[in-house]
């Protein structure tokens, strides 16, 4: 079965075409600067990557010429668009209403856009794509694959907020949690790769990217995460503060004149490591600053790692142990440094690396040292592989 993965953002769209028997990537890429010029970027499996400037003013035309490329006669992944036998949707935020995936009709996309409020920058990108998809190619059953649903097994006392009740009963203000499609992959393949039943472990899955969040994975089930209403609360990250003071808020914008818009923008776009480093929200130009001197470049690392390790001891409090912990995404996969820096915080648990394993990057693999009371693994994430599982496991 070949399932079309998207990846609906305001203004780029991110596909992979997946054989879900084989689970090889047929083919992959993105849309980039939609309804502004347009890039379209483009690899078939074993082919060259091929870049495309062309417009797209809206995401139609964006999908329409992502199908022009798979079926091209001569760089296409497939020869018709009949083909393809499934689309699955990322949409960011499902709310209370979805607590696993779910193939699309008219009532799910109505559910969808009633809590766009609680994700105004995802969910009505994430709309516009499966609209465009459905124009394009109906008929084609379609499921929205949700980064919130894995999170719905936390339970009363992870997920409410210590404020008037009335807030939740009215406006479902609460914590959802996100990336919650890497939290289960990885947790799962974990468990492959140590050869353990899922439903057995206590793992801590680190999602460490430009957006970071953590999650505890208890008997395979979400207990609690790091990620609330919004992304912007837990770790520090590449441009959001993560955890802070709510006092700070008022008192920043009295002394610099700011209304709570403008609040809100220097939380998620000017904080986190760039702001505390004043040179960029990537961790590799940061880690290269901090190696040359730069002293906020270090303090943002620091406190990146410190707050890591803090969150990871109390998900181990909170699951009364841990077996396994799991670093993934950009920074989790690629940065020994970063990885060692948060497991010195926590030998008290009987964490210990294998410093020779600790220096590989991007691959499936155990990092803790043999006698480790507390596994340490890399897990490379895999979103797409995940939305396409999930599709295929719907239509069967």
């Amino acid at each position: 079965m070949n399932i079309l993965v998207i990846n609906c953002g305001s203004s780029s769209l991110k596909f992979q075409l997946i054989d879900s028997d084989s689970e090889q990537v047929l083919a992959k890429g993105l849309c980039e600067r939609i309804g502004i010029d347009g890039r379209l970027v483009y690899q078939a499996a074993g082919g060259e990557k091929e870049i495309t400037e062309v417009s797209m003013p809206t995401h139609t035309e964006a999908v329409k010429l992502v199908l022009d490329a798979l079926i091209n006669p001569n760089t296409g992944a497939i020869k018709s668009l009949e083909e393809i036998d499934a689309v699955g949707h990322r949409v960011v935020h499902g709310g209370e209403e979805f607590t696993t995936s779910i193939l699309i009709d008219e009532e799910v996309i109505q559910a969808v856009e009633s809590v766009s409020d609680l994700a105004p920058l995802h969910n009505p990108a994430n709309l516009i794509g499966i609209r465009a998809c459905q124009q394009l190619m109906p008929g084609v059953p379609m499921a929205a694959v949700f980064d919130t649903a894995f999170h719905q097994t936390m339970p009363e006392k992870a997920y409410m907020y210590a404020l008037p009740y009335e807030y939740y009963e009215k406006y479902r203000v609460r914590k959802y949690g996100f990336h919650g499609t890497s939290h289960s992959y990885v947790s799962k393949r974990a468990a492959e790769i140590l050869g353990k039943p899922y439903e057995s472990l206590k793992t801590i899955v680190c999602h460490l990217g430009n957006g970071a969040s953590i999650c505890a994975v208890k008997n395979g089930k979400s207990i609690d995460t790091s990620m609330g209403l919004s992304p912007l609360e837990g770790l520090v990250m590449g441009t959001r503060s993560g955890d802070v003071d709510p006092s700070v808020l008022e008192f920043v914008a009295e002394k610099e004149n700011l209304d709570m818009q403008q609040v809100m923008n220097v939380l998620n776009k000017e904080s986190g490591v760039y702001g505390i480093s004043g040179v960029s929200s990537d961790f590799r130009d940061i880690e290269e600053a901090a190696d040359q001197g730069n002293k906020r470049a270090d303090l943002a690392q620091e406190m990146f790692c410190y707050r890591v390790a803090k969150y990871v001891g109390s998900y181990a409090a909170a699951m009364n142990g841990v077996d396994a912990i799991c670093f993934t995404a950009g920074v989790g996969e690629n940065s020994g440094m970063i990885r060692e820096k948060i497991c010195v915080y926590l030998e008290y648990l009987g964490v210990k690396l294998d410093e020779e394993a600790n220096k590989k990057r991007g691959v499936d693999l155990v990092i803790s040292s043999s006698d480790a009371k507390v596994k340490v693994l890399m897990v490379p994430t895999n979103e797409e592989l995940a939305i396409a599982r999930e599709t295929a496991g719907l239509l069967k």
